[in-house]
């Protein structure tokens, strides 16, 4: 009996630590210096994304302040690198106050730009509709 409860506590242990497959932590710093071509916004942001590649769920926190009015719309773009515009990729409903969290699915070909560091994050205002504030999705 004594072997068999110590089987199984050494089991329930073993489970308890593996868990679940860990998500990948990636930040995104965001700023008018970012964005293609840069400018002079005192605005400022910080992105926190995790992505879960078992279940390919991109979950982010955004936050930012400072913006010249506020946001019109908010996405991460790609694939492109540093200093290279790209397509929306994924949007970031409800942006027009900070914090923004939310969480979407991503396609294979998505997952893929992401992992490579081939995202970033744009958030749009009236003044700067193309982006007034950018920074690159990183590990």
């Amino acid at each position: 009996m004594r072997k068999t409860t110590t089987l199984l506590a050494t089991l329930a242990i073993g489970i308890a630590f593996a868990g679940p497959a860990f998500a990948d932590k990636m930040k995104a710093t965001l700023d008018g210096k970012s964005e293609n071509p840069p400018n002079s916004s005192a605005g400022k942001g910080t992105a926190d994304v995790d992505y879960d590649a078992a279940t390919k769920k991109l979950t982010w926190k955004l936050t930012y302040s400072g913006l010249s009015g506020p946001p019109i719309a908010a996405h991460f773009h790609g694939p492109a690198e540093p200093g290279k515009n790209a397509a929306i990729a994924v949007a970031i409903p409800n942006a027009s106050s900070s914090p923004v969290e939310g969480s979407a699915t991503l396609t294979d070909a998505q997952a893929a730009d992401l992992m490579a560091g081939k995202y970033y994050i744009n958030i749009h205002t009236a003044a700067d509709p193309g982006g007034e504030i950018r920074g690159q999705v990183t590990k």
